[in-house]
């Protein structure tokens, strides 16, 4: 067997010549590592975090064909046609190609002619007993794995039943991957895929690069005006409108058309054939505004898109987060900006309330509510969302770049938190608030808080003032809820520190506004990060046109060809030279062959 320097090696070998790094992303390492031992995976990772690096470098470096299943057709596509681009062997087996297509694919693979395959859930299902039998899988890696939990924000059915894949290949590792998994669902992922002693390898969720800003305009009017301000500001740049209804994606495109913008809606109603144009069409970067439902941009690799607008809120701190993640995945400054209003909380309550899971779904919703109306950075409150506690302000957010008025809140948060642990864990937030104000109510007298030592240190405060700094707390990841538990309240690792005084948390002061003041904030100054001045804009739009023509005669997205980033490096860098060129960062041998002459031709005219 190969050793751990051998294996490391060889993938150090595989990352620079078919991708064009130098060294891993955090955590790849130890994943790749960790399933070429024969052991299962569960990895949490960002958009742009490098997942599929991560099961696409064991499949090269492996006998056999490695198994991507994969829940929607966009993505499997994007994926093999960025492997195939890249000179690795890939291919997909789905309903878009003919039987004997999928049967010739088969057979390469059959015949280990193929590195990685990507397949929907129930094909797998369907074919797993004879490909037992007639292929060496190597890996069978499931993208979008959260699709899988009812806890999470996108449960798929389809999903359920790939819990027998472990069953039937015991011993190929299993690895499954996502960018938004919360506690309960990254712990619901291991027991449904029966890989429940998998190692989880999680990053951090942070995406600095994008900036996130609330306001709370609600009539069409306002919101409009509002996003043809934000678009003149991102001119010949791609972004996403999501839209919480079919209807309002075409009627925001309209509006955007009339007023000469180039914009078109995208929705679930609309004929295949009709999407997979608009999808094709932003992809090539011939169309920058897409109005849309939910359902797109899952797994489309577009690494240059640089804004998301929400014209209503989503309905789930994930699901925001999952969609302002397609911004920026090129590590280059972004920009989000979502619209929040209590009509869209009325209807996505009665989305919730309609659901098959009520209960979960209308907590996601408040927590998701009380992200819109907070006054703690933002970042802060979505990394604390996924057990990640960071003590320290982004100052990228509306929030930070206009606080609040600010104070010591580390003896408040003692009271709270040592209550919390008093009652072993076992209580929700507002038995805690009633212990902290010295309650006699009924159920806490029997349950004999009344002798506890943190009963009643809080009466100077109001209960309107105790929630309201509970809920800091709980943003800031002093604390965190335990949905499974009846909502009881679980101390982390940052609120110990606080608790035994070894970390300081500062609180945004209360203020009882009154019901008509409660969205007449003043409005926050937006915060962009400056791009570096060392880049040659002037080079890097004459290298955007040269990807552009390479990408429309070979009839692939300009992103496929390189990224924004990697032309970022090239107008700062300018090579001029196929050696000065083939080691540039995220340039592979493969590319390098291929598209060094036009490159470099472009730099150097520029440099006459």
């Amino acid at each position: 067997m190969a050793t751990n320097l051998d294996i490391r090696q060889e993938a150090q070998r595989v990352l620079k010549t078919f991708f064009g790094y130098d060294t891993f992303y955090p955590k790849q390492w130890e994943v790749i590592d960790h399933v070429m031992h024969g052991h299962d995976a569960v990895v949490l990772m960002p958009t742009g975090g490098g997942k599929s690096m991560c099961y696409q470098i064991p499949a090269l470096i492996s006998d056999g064909c490695a198994i991507v299943v994969s829940p929607l057709l966009a993505l499997m596509k994007d994926q093999v046609d960025a492997l195939i681009d890249a000179g690795i062997p890939a291919a997909a087996v789905n309903s878009q190609q003919s039987d004997t297509e999928n049967r010739t694919i088969v057979e390469h693979a059959y015949k280990g002619n193929i590195k990685l395959l990507y397949i929907s859930p129930e094909k797998l299902l369907s074919e797993m007993d004879t490909w037992s039998q007639h292929m060496r899988i190597s890996l069978i890696a499931i993208d979008e794995a959260h699709c899988i939990s009812q806890w999470g924000h996108d449960f798929r059915p389809e999903y359920i039943r790939l819990g027998e894949v472990k069953q039937r290949f015991p011993n190929v590792p299993i690895m499954a991957l996502t960018a938004t998994a919360d506690r309960l669902t990254r712990e619901d992922i291991r027991h449904q895929l029966h890989i429940d002693h998998a190692t989880i390898f999680e990053t951090s969720f942070d995406r600095p690069n994008i900036t996130l800003n609330v306001v709370s305009e609600s009539t069409a009017r306002q919101k409009i005006s509002r996003i043809v301000r934000f678009i003149l500001r991102h001119q010949g740049e791609s972004g996403i409108i999501y839209c919480l209804s079919r209807k309002t994606t075409e009627t925001v495109a309209e509006h955007l058309r009339k007023l000469g913008f180039n914009a078109q809606p995208f929705h679930a109603m609309m004929s295949t054939e009709l999407k997979m144009s608009v999808q094709r069409n932003f992809l090539n970067d011939d169309v920058p505004i897409i109005c849309a439902t939910v359902a797109f941009g899952m797994g489309i690799n577009k690494s240059n898109v640089r804004w998301i607008i929400h014209y209503n809120m989503p309905q789930s701190i994930e699901r925001y987060y999952q969609e302002i993640g397609r911004a920026g995945r090129d590590g280059l400054p972004a920009e989000a900006l979502m619209f929040y209003s209590f009509n869209d909380v009325a209807t996505l309550t009665s989305f919730a309330q309609e659901s098959g899971q009520a209960r979960v779904n209308l907590e996601k919703l408040n927590r998701m509510q009380q992200f819109c109306e907070s006054t703690v950075c933002r970042r802060r409150i979505l990394l604390s969302y996924f057990d990640e506690q960071i003590d320290h302000d982004c100052h990228n957010c509306d929030v930070c770049s206009n606080p609040p008025e600010r104070f010591d809140g580390s003896i408040l948060a003692q009271m709270a938190l040592s209550a919390i642990k008093r009652v072993n864990e076992q209580e929700g937030m507002t038995m805690i608030v009633d212990i902290l104000k010295g309650s006699r109510k009924a159920e806490l007298v029997m349950a004999g808080y009344h002798h506890l030592k943190t009963y009643g240190v809080g009466r100077d405060l109001t209960f309107r003032q105790w929630n309201a700094y509970m809920l800091q707390m709980l943003q800031l990841g002093l604390f965190y809820i335990a949905y499974e538990e009846s909502n009881h309240l679980k101390v982390t690792h940052y609120g110990m520190q606080v608790l035994m005084g070894k970390a300081q948390v500062m609180f945004s002061r209360f203020e009882a506004r009154l019901p008509e003041q409660k969205h007449a904030k003043k409005e926050r100054q937006q915060t962009i990060i400056p791009a570096k001045e060392t880049v040659d804009k002037e080079l890097f739009e004459q290298l955007r046109l040269t990807r552009s023509a390479l990408a429309r005669a070979q009839g692939v997205p300009p992103y496929l060809i390189f990224s924004d980033k990697v032309l970022t490096v090239m107008a700062t860098e300018k090579p001029t030279t196929y050696a000065e060129f083939s080691v540039m960062y995220g340039v592979g041998e493969s590319k390098a062959q291929r598209y060094w002459r036009p490159f470099t031709d472009t730099i150097r005219r520029h440099k006459k």
